[in-house]
């Protein structure tokens, strides 16, 4: 099933209040298939950053089929062009700096080890004096949180084949970014996770659009994230569409790049409306913006 949006404001709708809202929707859907239909179009991507957060590229040489990587007993992506084999490996946020290290499965059965080097990188920092209430979990938050982070890592474990055809994704909706991948907050003096994904600032109801092709492994209501959708691409390759006023497809759908998952919004814990983008990469959270070109510059 391939979703896409089909549709188109007629006079009596442009009219009205909630036609103008439509209206408006289906111009800003317009804007995001045509800003990411060329731009960085010759861009190699995904952009190398072997840091916490980042994903590192690694060359694997020449064979007729395709070696197998772990990353600690966790399938790594694996590409190939004219018989030469990479591995793209998503490094954790959390990852230590240092040497580590991937194991390397060739056809006929002989494994060697892969290493390189983690090296340090300086995400943004935010100090926030707030309410109490709103850092410190009640007891039914919290246990609500608890069952729901089990289910996503059983989530952000999914694994299948083939893997993607392009790396390369497009940015959900369009927009500037509200706050960026790792930034991390300190509340009242206690430090929270680092940002694990990407904020896009953009109006409640526009379009949010699948950033590749992909099928949904989950689409629900959690407590941090709100009505949240999430697509596999293949080969460990997940993202994530957060706080979504709606949502417009269902569990198992496959979908185009470009295809509308839902509308923007402010469901979970948000203080106002945006959409909140993550990608997994061998479940690790990876920053969005070294899959995403960079905006097209206007020749002069």
């Amino acid at each position: 099933m391939n979703v896409h949006s089909t549709w188109r404001p007629s006079e009596a709708t442009r009219s009205s209040p909630a036609g103008v809202r439509r209206t408006l929707r289906w111009l800003a859907a317009g804007a995001w298939i045509a800003a990411t239909a060329c731009a960085g179009a010759t861009t190699p991507l995904p952009q190398e950053r072997r840091a916490p957060g980042g994903v590192a590229k690694l060359d694997l040489g020449s064979a007729d089929t395709a070696p197998q990587v772990r990353l600690r007993e966790v399938p790594v992506l694996v590409v190939g062009q004219d018989g030469r084999w990479t591995a793209w490996v998503g490094i954790a946020l959390n990852a230590p700096v240092g040497r580590t290290s991937v194991v390397v499965r060739r056809a006929d059965g002989a494994e060697a080890t892969l290493g390189f080097d983690v090296r340090p990188y300086a995400y943004a920092e935010q100090r926030l004096q707030v309410a109490p209430g709103q850092v410190d979990l009640s007891a039914t938050d919290l246990a609500r949180y608890e069952r729901e982070r089990d289910h996503l890592a059983r989530i952000v474990a999914t694994y299948s084949e083939p893997a993607p055809a392009s790396l390369q994704l497009r940015a959900p909706v369009p927009g500037a970014r509200s706050s960026s991948f790792g930034l991390r907050r300190v509340f009242n003096g206690q430090s929270r996770a680092p940002h694990s994904g990407m904020d896009i600032a953009a109006a409640e109801g526009v379009p949010v659009h699948a950033s590749g092709p992909g099928t949904v492994i989950d689409v629900g209501n959690y407590f941090f994230n709100g009505n949240t959708v999430w697509l596999d691409h293949g080969g460990g390759l997940l993202t994530m569409y957060c706080h979504l006023s709606s949502i417009q497809v269902h569990l198992g759908d496959v979908v185009d790049a470009g295809a509308v998952l839902g509308a923007v919004g402010h469901t979970g814990r948000a203080t106002g409306a945006h959409l909140h983008w993550a990608v997994s990469l061998n479940r690790a959270m990876v920053d969005p913006a070294l899959f995403v070109a960079p905006p097209a510059t206007a020749s002069r």
